[in-house]
C-alpha cells in the first residue's frame, strides 16, 4: 500500500492506496512544530477504525509546502511506517511534465502534482484552480507542460485580514449570501467576500483563456477546480467544468507509479 502525503500551509493530508483504491484519508491542521511521534498516535489511530496497520504500508510519497515540517514527516514514514519516502522536487523523482517557468524550482510541489494529475485525467489545455491557504490558478498546455499560472491571496487569509484591519468590522464565515445587497454589516461582508471572489475567479479565468489564444492559437481549455472550500463556490457560477477535491492525492498516486515503473518495480 501506498501512504500519499500532501502537506500545506493550512493542513496536513494523508490517504492511504490500495492500488486504485483509496483506502482512506485524514487531514490534521499544519503545525510546523507537531512532532513524527504526534503524527503517528493521531494517525494509527485513524488508521485502526479502517482496520489499516503500519505494516500494511510499503511505500511512502509526499508533496510539501512547509520546509519546516519535512523532517518530521519525514522521520514519521521512517519510524513508523518502515519506508524511505519519495519527495516532490527530488532529483531522483520524475514528474514526467516539463516545468516552462522563468524558475521552475519554484514552482510549489502541489501545484506540480496537481498538473500531473490534471493533465492525465483531463487532457490540456488546462486551467486548475485551487483554493487553499492561497487561491491559485495553475495553466497547462495542449501537451501537459506546465506553463505558469497565477498566485491570489487565499478567502479565509482575506477574511483574516479583513476583520484585524477594520477595528468594527466583526469575524465572519465564509458562505454564500441570500441577496447581493447586504441589509446588515455582517450580509454586507458576506456578500463582498463571496461575491467578490466569484467575480476574482471568473475575471482571471477569462484573462488566461485570452492569453493562452493568443500565445497558443484558440483552444477549449477545460477548469477543473479543487481545495477544501471548492464545493462552496461551484454552484455560483459557471466557468468550472470539474470538481476534484482529490486531484493532488491522485497526483502522487500518478507520481509514485511512473517512478516506480522506471526502476522496474512493481
Amino acid at each position: 500500500m501506498l501512504l500519499a502525503i500532501n502537506v500545506n500551509n493550512t493542513n496536513v493530508k494523508f490517504a492511504i492506496y490500495d492500488g486504485d483504491t483509496m483506502a482512506g484519508q485524514w487531514r490534521i491542521a499544519m503545525k510546523p512544530t507537531r512532532t513524527s511521534d504526534e503524527y503517528a498516535v493521531w494517525l494509527t489511530q485513524l488508521m485502526a477504525l479502517k482496520d489499516l496497520n503500519p505494516s500494511h504500508i510499503d511505500h511512502a510519497i509526499i508533496a510539501n509546502v512547509v520546509p519546516q515540517a519535512m523532517f518530521e514527516i519525514k522521520t514519521l514514514c521512517r519510524t513508523y511506517f518502515g519506508c524511505d519516502p519519495r519527495v516532490i522536487g527530488d532529483k531522483d523523482v520524475d514528474l514526467n511534465i516539463s516545468v516552462k517557468i522563468d524558475q521552475p524550482n519554484e514552482a510549489g510541489a502541489d501545484r506540480l502534482v496537481n498538473a500531473v494529475a490534471g493533465f492525465k485525467f483531463y487532457g490540456g489545455p488546462l486551467i486548475i484552480v485551487d483554493f487553499g491557504t492561497a487561491t491559485t490558478f495553475d495553466v497547462i498546455n495542449q501537451d501537459g507542460d506546465y506553463i505558469g499560472g497565477i498566485i491570489a491571496p487565499g478567502i479565509n487569509l482575506s477574511v483574516e485580514a479583513l476583520y484585524v484591519a477594520a477595528a468594527k468590522l466583526p469575524r465572519i464565515a465564509i458562505e454564500r449570501p441570500r441577496h447581493i445587497i447586504g441589509q446588515n454589516t455582517v450580509d454586507a461582508m458576506k456578500s463582498g467576500v463571496y461575491w467578490g471572489y466569484i467575480g476574482l475567479i471568473e475575471g482571471l479565468i477569462e484573462r488566461i483563456r485570452q492569453q493562452y489564444n493568443k500565445d497558443h492559437g484558440e483552444a477549449n481549455m477545460k477548469v477543473i477546480v479543487t481545495g477544501g472550500l471548492a464545493p462552496l463556490f461551484v454552484d455560483a457560477t459557471d466557468v468550472f467544468d470539474v470538481i476534484d477535491v482529490d486531484i493532488t492525492m491522485k497526483g502522487l498516486l500518478e507520481i509514485h507509479r511512473n517512478n516506480m515503473t522506471d526502476k522496474g518495480s512493481q
